[in-house]
């Protein structure tokens, strides 16, 4: 091809003015409406604002929305659709439950997550979405279900964790509470999801890592390839040039050749499982999610199925891990939080099975207000999962007046909402468990809309409607006489992966003396 004429020249560039002119003349028609204390820049839009907060994202959208007039603003970043970014209950509530039709997650969010999790129930709409959410309903309301998850649970807890603190007390070491926590709920997640067990958490090494001979070399692969594609498919969302990862996955390079090869160790594992759960399903009974799938319907395909388990796998591995955490950080500096626990606990054990006793059934654990506040005053403040999103089928008007066009994203963001004075007064960024407190001593519910770390409206989780989780808390399984968080609070935190964590480091913990140990199964927003 020869070079341009002076013509075509002309004609090329007169076409790219009349564009622009065009863009000018459609914006000048139907402006966007901004807040006046998040303006844009021209041509630019957000990205200059967005470039050095990159690496606190969470923390500056809270501080941008906590300026803004109705906790709302409009976001633009070149290249991408514009946005709605809000921390205002009364527009959750209208996007989640009174106009839920017009917000399904949208192509946007399904394109970025597409490759690890199908259609599965995170990524699903519309119909396909409705038929994973009856059956998954349904099964989570089952009694068996509900005590095989106990079951699960309890044998993780008295076979690997506690004989992990139990060597590393003995020995006097610290030890990364983060990791163990996500090993400890990949275990759990994976026995509930497929009826395996990866032993991913090990408790004759002091790490928690689990050390396979070679016949167990696959699930040691799928447990890392799992956790690295949900961590690379997490880092799609925050590239500063929008959609730059398809350039990558098209050349094959960098974090996209990582993030297929995980994927594809992940599939191939998942596919294996599942071909033996559909020629186990005349001759067994298994009660985890795959066998009930596949016993309710002999229609799913292979790949339907692995889609609703990676779904399943990813929600009960990220939500699980980070919320443990989150809790034991912030006990490592409220020693006074962890006492009155600690009285609850022992009045709960002395009142129903005396004192030698270990384990907890679930109407036990619903007398342990002080407890159910402490975690959900942490899950306020640090929230499993920051941000949720969904996308406009049509132009609308949200109940601050904010207007939102047809194919813009939307997307509350729960981090923010638990630190705005409008939502919480002026203690809001406080850690205390007291405001869930009602003055008779029981504890008491908030709006989901205004505490959305469970979802809201049709979308509310499934783990909360159940019993496996006890209302908000879940279901505190095992009080052990463990974990004394390290102390070194300013130089060391969790460190998010797909789930939150917004700071540097990881979270340490020495096991001396006799402190609280708690945990729970995960939550499941879907």
């Amino acid at each position: 091809m020869g070079p341009l004429s002076p013509a075509s020249i002309i004609l090329l560039l007169s076409l790219l003015f009349l564009s622009f002119l065009l863009c000018i003349w459609k914006r000048t028609k139907d402006p966007i409406v901004y807040s006046p204390t998040f303006k844009p820049y021209p041509l630019a839009g957000h990205l200059p604002r967005y470039l050095p907060n990159r690496n606190r994202v969470a923390d500056w959208l809270t501080e941008v929305l906590a300026a803004a007039p109705t906790n709302t603003v409009v976001l633009r970043i070149p290249g991408d659709v514009p946005g709605v970014l809000t921390a205002n209950p009364a527009n959750v509530e209208y996007i989640l439950r009174t106009n839920f039709d017009n917000y399904p997650k949208g192509g946007r969010f399904s394109d970025i997550v597409h490759d690890f999790l199908g259609i599965g129930i995170f990524n699903a709409d519309g119909e396909t979405w409705r038929v994973q959410r009856k059956t998954a309903s349904f099964e989570f309301n089952t009694r068996s279900l509900r005590s095989f998850v106990v079951q699960c649970v309890n044998q993780e807890i008295q076979t690997r964790l506690i004989l992990l603190l139990e060597r590393v007390s003995t020995n006097g070491q610290v030890i990364d509470l983060q990791d163990v926590f996500e090993r400890f709920a990949f275990d759990n997640v994976c026995k509930v999801s497929f009826g395996l067990d990866p032993n991913y958490l090990n408790p004759e090494s002091t790490d928690g890592l689990a050390q396979h001979n070679n016949g167990e070399n696959s699930r040691t692969s799928f447990s890392e390839a799992f956790r690295n594609a949900a961590n690379l498919s997490a880092g799609r969302f925050w590239y500063a040039i929008p959609r730059f990862w398809k350039i990558k996955k098209f050349f094959n390079v960098g974090s996209e050749r990582r993030l297929s090869e995980s994927i594809a160790t992940v599939h191939n594992f998942a596919d294996q499982v599942i071909r033996s759960r559909k020629k186990e399903k005349q001759t067994s009974q298994n009660h985890d999610l795959l066998s009930r799938f596949v016993a309710s319907s002999g229609n799913y395909s292979d790949k339907f199925l692995r889609d609703i388990v990676i779904s399943f796998l990813l929600a009960g591995r990220e939500t699980t891990s980070s919320a443990l955490s989150w809790f034991f950080w912030i006990l490592s500096s409220r020693p006074d939080v962890e006492a009155k626990i600690l009285d609850e606990i022992h009045a709960v054990r002395a009142k129903n099975r005396g004192t030698e006793k270990c384990g907890y059934d679930f109407e036990e654990l619903k007398e342990m207000h002080y407890l159910h506040a402490a975690l959900t005053e942490s899950m306020r403040l640090y929230p499993p999962v920051p941000v949720n999103s969904a996308q406009a089928l049509k132009d609308d008007v949200l109940p601050d007046g904010t207007q939102i066009k047809n194919n813009w994203f939307i997307s509350y963001n729960a981090y923010a909402m638990g630190r705005m004075e409008a939502n919480w007064g002026k203690d809001c960024r406080e850690y205390r468990p007291e405001r869930w407190i009602h003055a008779d001593g029981t504890f008491q519910q908030e709006s989901p809309y205004k505490f959305t770390t469970f979802h809201a409206g049709p979308m509310m989780c499934l783990g909360k409607e159940n019993g496996v989780h006890s209302d908000e808390v879940h279901s505190g399984i095992h009080f052990g006489p463990f974990c004394d968080g390290d102390r070194r609070k300013k130089e060391m935190s969790p460190k998010g992966y797909v789930a939150h964590a917004p700071h540097e480091g990881r979270l340490a913990g020495s096991c001396e003396g006799k402190k609280l140990l708690e945990v729970f199964p995960s939550h499941l927003c879907v």
